[in-house]
């Protein structure tokens, strides 16, 4: 049995994945939007986040969610969400850092990042969740490799920023498997892959 890729995305209603939880995470382009997402955090969402943490795995993370969360998560210490952080192993696709990474449980992966995430796809362990790293997760989907997509789908239209699916991207079929509606209106959406 192979591992799961399961890409875990904060977007809008029209596609926008550019730095929901703070306004200076991710200025590219000239972004003024950052930290939409964060107003609409509540229980709901950290519940399901939670679930979806507790379950045994990896993380893997495109080199710019690394050094912002890196950045970021190591130096708050009153969340659920740090400890189990700091102690998940952590793939990194990046082609500019190098080994020892500077966060405790983190493997830089080894040449070009799809074909590293499929040999992880066949080795044992958890699933392997994908935060942000949307350049990462798009190189992913063109190969096939991501399993089930979880999408919190924000009721914000912001016009402009990075998106999760590029215009001309390829097509991909999804079966709806599991929904719920936060007390902010944020739908979280959980899809497989057709076929799967």
């Amino acid at each position: 049995m192979t591992r799961k890729v399961v890409a875990i995305e904060h977007v809008t209603l029209d596609g926008v994945m550019q730095a929901p939880g703070r306004a200076d995470e991710d200025e590219r382009g000239g972004f003024e939007h950052g930290g939409w997402g964060h107003a609409r955090s509540d229980e709901v969402m950290g519940r399901k986040m939670g679930e979806g943490m507790a379950r045994e795995g990896s993380l893997l993370l495109g080199r710019r969610t690394y050094e912002d969360f890196l950045s970021f998560w190591p130096q708050l210490t009153d969340n659920p969400y740090t400890e189990v952080l700091d102690n998940t192993e952590k793939y990194v696709a990046s082609n500019t850092l190098r080994e020892p990474l500077p966060w405790r449980n983190s493997k830089l992966l080894s040449g070009e990042a799809v074909a590293a995430v499929a040999e992880l796809k066949q080795q044992s362990g958890g699933d392997i969740g994908v935060l942000g790293s949307g350049m990462l997760v798009r190189s992913l989907m063109e190969r096939g490799l991501v399993d089930e997509l979880v999408l919190m789908t924000h009721p914000l239209v912001l016009g402009a920023g990075r998106r999760l699916f590029p215009d001309r991207g390829p097509l991909a079929e999804l079966r709806l498997v599991d929904s719920v509606t936060t007390t902010t209106g944020v739908v979280i959406a959980t899809y497989e892959a057709a076929g799967r």
